[in-house]
């Protein structure tokens, strides 16, 4: 057994492809995720068609260019030339302020002020609106405090666990999952892929080893390795991002480890079926990729699924993991109020590596 697991790392370690995939994957991708993907809006160009040429409107536009949201493109003259500047695609909004702006705030009276949006991408132009819209009513209540209507209800908003809204507090449980999932279910798919590729299955199965010790001894040298990635991973979004970290260290290097063992688990099983190290590949990639990033949360909202795809999201390890994550990682809750998903993930590595070692007896058989 020491000796088979000893042959499994120098198999890892004398194969550059293995090692740029299981070392230098991750790490690019924390970063280019963590830093591309983000449902919030930065330096958004738009243009400006001011009817009204005051003071008032000169103070929003700053105001607005002040945000760090907006990017001045240009000012237009009419209306005509709204839609020509749209189908160019280099602006996201215009902004329209009516005439006397000025006059109109400062009684109190009816201000018209049009933001128009392209929703080809419909929630960067909602966002769009949204921002746009709060600025210009922030101006309004700074030039009228006391202006208020009868019966006013205003709602106070608070935002618990991210209250700044950083879209990379939602993105980095995401990335961290998917690339422990692609990653340890590739990679171990591929070492046994290997094995029978090259030739050299036939000797473990005529050899001594148990089809337990075989799928353990695959197993192992990953989950080490899978666990520095963890760490890594980890260390890139507490001191690159500023990932909080509110719940117990052991609870989620624990539950880390459970999921790493959970996709070699799921690696290991795909390998009994794959014959060859790229048809390994491709199934890890289509068949793990997919739906790791559709159906786990990671992207879309679960609840708003229809309800086929709500059930089928319940056999996808990543979701649990993500909801694990995202449990101790924001929220800081104890690991007693996550008990539900440890247990799923569980029973899943079981039925994996039951119904893996299963297959290797009938082979030996």
């Amino acid at each position: 057994m020491k000796g088979f697991i000893i042959k499994e790392f120098f198999h890892i370690f004398r194969d550059r492809r293995s090692l740029i995939i299981l070392f230098g994957m991750p790490i690019v991708q924390i970063l280019l995720f963590g830093f591309a993907i983000t449902n919030e809006i930065r330096n958004v160009n738009i243009a400006v068609l001011d009817k009204a040429r005051d003071e008032a409107s000169e103070r929003i536009i700053e105001k607005m260019l002040a945000s760090g949201y907006f990017v001045m493109n240009g000012y237009l003259e009419t209306e005509d030339e709204i839609e020509p500047i749209f189908r160019k695609g280099k602006i996201k909004a215009v902004v329209v302020f009516g005439p006397d702006l000025d006059r109109n705030l400062t009684a109190g009276g009816i201000a018209p002020v049009q933001i128009i949006a392209d929703a080809t991408d419909p929630n960067t132009a909602n966002t769009i609106a949204a921002y746009a819209a709060s600025i210009v009513r922030d101006y309004q209540a700074d030039i009228n405090p006391n202006v208020t209507l009868p019966l006013e209800t205003i709602p106070e908003v608070r935002m618990l666990y991210n209250p700044e809204l950083k879209g990379v507090f939602m993105f980095i449980p995401g990335t961290m999952t998917v690339i422990l999932m692609l990653v340890s279910a590739m990679m171990t798919s591929i070492s046994i892929a290997r094995e029978k590729e090259m030739g050299t299955m036939e000797v473990l199965l005529v050899s001594p080893l148990k089809p337990v010790q075989v799928v353990a001894g695959k197993v192992l040298p990953y989950i080490l390795l899978s666990s520095i990635n963890a760490t890594v991973i980890l260390l890139l979004g507490y001191f690159v991002f500023r990932m909080p970290m509110q719940g117990s260290l052991l609870a989620l290097m624990g539950t880390t480890l459970l999921f790493i063992i959970t996709t070699l688990s799921l690696g290991i099983f795909i390998s009994t079926v794959a014959q060859t190290q790229q048809m390994a590949m491709m199934m890890s990639l289509i068949g793990l990729m997919l739906p790791t990033i559709m159906l786990s949360g990671f992207v879309f909202p679960i609840d708003s699924m229809p309800w086929p795809l709500r059930v089928l999201s319940n056999i996808i390890p990543a979701k649990w993991f993500i909801l694990i994550l995202k449990g101790l990682m924001l929220k800081g809750v104890s690991i007693t109020y996550l008990w539900k998903e440890v247990l799923i993930l569980i029973m899943m590595t079981l039925a994996l590596i039951g119904i893996s070692v299963k297959k290797y007896a009938i082979r030996l058989a």
